[in-house]
């Protein structure tokens, strides 16, 4: 390559080259680095003070950075030589190292670019590797609030429902990190507090052994379950619960307690003898107190997705109304029609709202649907791309029917439709009864909406589906 044209190009020559270099940089990952100590001082405090302080490293020719790896490095030694770095350089694998060595050689202009690149690919990182990402960066980085990007984590993960993460992508500092960040403040959070303390609790559990884990995951039922009335093991001494205990340490403090239902403190949580028993004390006399509080089973501010019907996505004679919540029939429509949502279901989310059928119409249907090649001037359940509950009581999708799903339905029936979007499957529940997954809908799409067919008149209301706890 030829010199002296491009003063970036000839000093990113330089870049962990032995030719040109008076000093080696040990990484935390026992990789060897070479760099120049004129350039490293010029361009940060950090290392002027690390050669040039008259201490052991300004005359030998190493130094030692333990807890900076060499992905780190590398960008460091980029910014330092050229004043920039390449966007491409910087992947799920490495931004978080990156952050950390840019906040630790005081480079704040460097720490700012990788924030915009962050935000760049904020989305996809959002949707696929928060839980991960925050669990490296609270390894590297202390317990603090006003760092940008831990509080961009913080918000990504905080708006997953932790039952929906699986338990080896968020470490127990990860975890630490985001209840210290949400516990009391107006953030918007999506999970329960009692699935808070069960994601917790397995957590711990799963640090103690895989018998631990087994045993917290049998004993402690989610929401859903509890809901739903299934059966709980007997409550007897898990042999490991004071090792389960000491690893919950860090994250006690952080659970809201008094948010969680009495009966199951009582009945699931003080029976694991994990929880200190001064903390189900305090709890016990705040709610003896509080017999009338309006406190919230989420903290922060609660995420209930939005369901309101889509009137971009609607039958030519469907009227909403109510704020988007309700749908009915023109008395002119004597054949179904039908309309979506605006909610988008996708992600690895379970997804759960209620229908409440405010007045009948002698055939409907409830269910999801995509939006490729729907037509919402016929019935979803005649169509490729829908999959819906009949009020006969049958599934159909693409004409095929399955029969005897449940009981038929009519005026002032709630169905509740369980989306899981991990495994691609839909279940409902009609009247409070839950029926299981239906047998034949095990792929369903990434991407779908909830949906309904109706007509005159037909009248349907729809609403998050909030547990009874």
């Amino acid at each position: 390559m030829m010199r002296g044209y491009s003063l970036e190009k000839d000093l990113r020559l330089l870049i962990n080259n032995p030719k040109y270099s008076d000093i080696e940089i040990l990484c935390e990952d026992g990789k060897k680095l070479y760099g120049c100590k004129a350039i490293l001082a010029a361009r940060s405090e950090v290392f002027n003070g690390l050669l040039y302080n008259g201490m052991k490293e300004s005359y030998e020719n190493k130094i030692t950075f333990p807890n900076i790896n060499s992905f780190g490095m590398e960008i460091i030694m980029e910014y330092i030589y050229t004043g920039s770095i390449k966007e491409e350089f910087l992947t799920k694998d490495n931004i978080t190292e990156a952050f950390y060595a840019a906040d630790y050689f005081q480079l704040p202009d460097l720490q700012d670019f990788i924030i915009k690149v962050f935000k760049n690919f904020k989305n996809m990182l959002e949707k696929y590797f928060s839980p991960e990402i925050l669990s490296i960066f609270a390894g590297k980085m202390p317990l603090t609030e006003d760092n940008i990007l831990l509080n961009l984590l913080v918000k990504a993960v905080a708006n997953i429902p932790l039952n929906t993460i699986e338990f080896d992508r968020l470490s127990i500092k990860g975890l630490q990190y985001l209840l210290y960040c949400t516990h009391e403040k107006k953030i918007p959070f999506a999970t329960p507090e009692y699935e808070v303390f069960r994601y917790s609790a397995i957590l711990a559990a799963k640090q103690v052994s895989n018998d631990a884990y087994k045993a917290l995951m049998e004993r402690v039922p989610t929401l859903e379950q509890i809901e739903n009335s299934v059966q709980v093991l007997e409550n007897k001494i898990i042999a490991d619960h004071q090792k389960i205990a000491k690893e919950l340490e860090p994250l006690i403090e952080f659970i809201d307690f008094r948010r969680i239902q009495g009966l199951i403190l009582v009945d699931i949580i003080e029976p694991l003898e994990i929880v200190p028993t001064k903390i189900i004390l305090n709890v016990y006399r705040y709610n003896t107190k509080s017999i009338n509080s309006d406190r919230n089973y989420i903290r922060g501010v609660p995420i209930y997705f939005n369901y309101i019907w889509d009137d971009t996505a609607c039958g030519s004679k469907l009227i909403i109304e109510d704020n988007g919540k309700v749908i009915y029939a023109r008395n002119d429509l004597d054949l179904l029609h039908s309309v979506r949502a605006k909610m988008i279901l996708e992600n690895n989310y379970i997804f759960e709202w209620d229908v409440i059928i405010e007045r009948t119409c002698s055939w409907s249907w409830v269910g999801v649907c995509a939006s490729e090649n729907f037509d919402y001037e016929i019935p979803a359940g005649k169509q490729f791309s829908g999959w819906v509950l009949g009020s006969n009581g049958n599934c159909r999708s693409s004409g095929v029917n399955i029969g005897n799903y449940c009981p038929s339905f009519g005026d002032g029936t709630k169905i509740t439709v369980h989306l899981d979007m991990n495994k691609r499957t839909c279940a409902f529940t009609v009247n409070g009864t839950k029926y299981p997954e239906v047998s034949t809908w095990d792929n369903l799409p990434s991407k779908l909406y909830p949906v309904v067919s109706l007509y005159y008149p037909g009248r349907f209301r729809i609403q998050p589906h909030q547990k009874r706890i």
